[in-house]
């Protein structure tokens, strides 16, 4: 696309199927470098990528022609494969449905990196449930609580 210009970035969360907690620190860095691969391969830029036993966060440039959609599509699908066959779980693992995705200007980047580096320390004090609900309130998404977290333990702090 010659005379094209843009700035767009996205922020992508989501869970392990029934937001088990399976991805363990012994191989999470293989699957993060692993997605971003994915991306990378995709022709859109990995700004960061982490996340806790059950769920991730990345944040990419991304260039007009992308099809989020089909992008996260591909990162959970490959990356589910990935998993399976390098044999880091015993258990079952799949991603859960659907994703979250969130877009953030340039001057907010630093901050949004910053958060997504330090998942760990931020689910010590708040569940995932909280902290993807106030998402969707920050950027007014409309969700029904009763189907979008009707798999969560709301004692859990993962």
């Amino acid at each position: 696309m010659s005379n094209t210009f843009s700035q767009i970035y996205i922020h992508v969360v989501f869970a392990v199927q029934n937001r088990k907690a399976l991805i363990k620190p012994t191989w999470e860095d293989e699957l993060f470098k692993y997605i971003t691969g994915i991306v990378q391969n995709k022709g859109q830029k990995m700004l960061a990528i982490n996340g806790t036993s059950n769920h991730i966060h990345f944040l990419i440039g991304m260039k007009p022609s992308c099809c989020l959609s089909d992008l996260v599509r591909e990162v959970k699908k490959s990356s589910n494969s990935f998993v399976k066959e390098k044999h880091f779980t015993a258990a079952n693992f799949n991603w859960q449905e659907g994703f979250g995705a969130f877009s953030y200007s340039q001057s907010h980047l630093n901050t949004v990196i910053n958060y997504i580096e330090n998942q760990k320390q931020h689910h010590k004090k708040k569940t995932f449930k909280d902290e993807y609900i106030a998402l969707l309130k920050a950027f007014e998404i409309e969700y029904n609580e009763e189907y979008t977290f009707e798999w969560f333990d709301e004692n859990e702090l993962d």
